[in-house]
């Protein structure tokens, strides 16, 4: 999935930059926003099969490249973040009296954190009026990668599809934007040893200050 979506950015950028270019612009954008992911751990054990809940909260900021074919009507573009954005981490200490033998307590610190990379999004910006508002669709392509410190297992990676929706403002060059974002859901199951499993959602609200060449 991650390498097809690379290809399929690349595709739509090499096409185009090879159409007329007065109907293509390329740009930087500055982003910033919320994200928000709520998820509960199920430990699957045994001996625990307790459930554990957050939901976090974090601000980012960063930014994106981004070609786009602006017509007379539809613009359709497609942007790529190349910076990671962070979803949440969190941290707890285990400890488990109970364990007949010490070497064997599930016992110790325990660290996550969830990030998203490779955040690929495919827009179309459609007009609303005649003074340069228009409504904002597209879907995201991303990848959730995970660092976590367990006793004996550990989270792989998932690929990611969402969708936004959104609203904003062209002035010449610039394009100034607020746009909601909401993620599948995500499931995983730990490897390793562990039968641990994560079921999670995340969304964002972003605003995007753009400018084309």
């Amino acid at each position: 999935m991650k390498d097809f979506i690379r290809y399929l950015a690349a595709s739509l950028m090499l096409v185009s930059l090879t159409t007329a270019k007065a109907e293509i612009q390329y740009g930087l954008a500055l982003i910033a926003g919320q994200t928000g992911a709520s998820g509960t751990e199920n430990e699957g054990t045994a001996s625990d099969t307790s459930d554990r809940s957050k939901n976090i909260e974090e601000i980012f900021a960063g930014g994106d490249i981004f070609v786009e074919h602006v017509g007379d009507n539809f613009t359709f573009g497609v942007s790529y973040v190349p910076l990671e954005i962070e979803l949440g981490s969190g941290k707890r200490t285990d400890t488990n009296a109970a364990a007949d033998i010490a070497s064997e307590a599930d016992t110790g610190d325990r660290s996550a954190e969830a990030k998203l990379e490779d955040l690929f999004t495919f827009y179309v910006n459609y007009p609303l009026g005649n003074e340069g508002w228009y409504g904002l669709a597209g879907m995201h392509m991303a990848t959730l990668t995970t660092q976590e410190t367990l006793n004996n297992s550990s989270y792989g990676n998932e690929d990611l599809l969402g969708l936004m929706l959104g609203a904003g403002v062209r002035a010449g060059n610039l394009k100034y934007e607020v746009a909601y974002s909401k993620f599948e859901d995500i499931e995983l199951t730990a490897s390793g040893g562990g039968t641990n499993t994560i079921d999670a959602e995340a969304d964002a609200l972003t605003l995007r200050v753009s400018i084309g060449f």
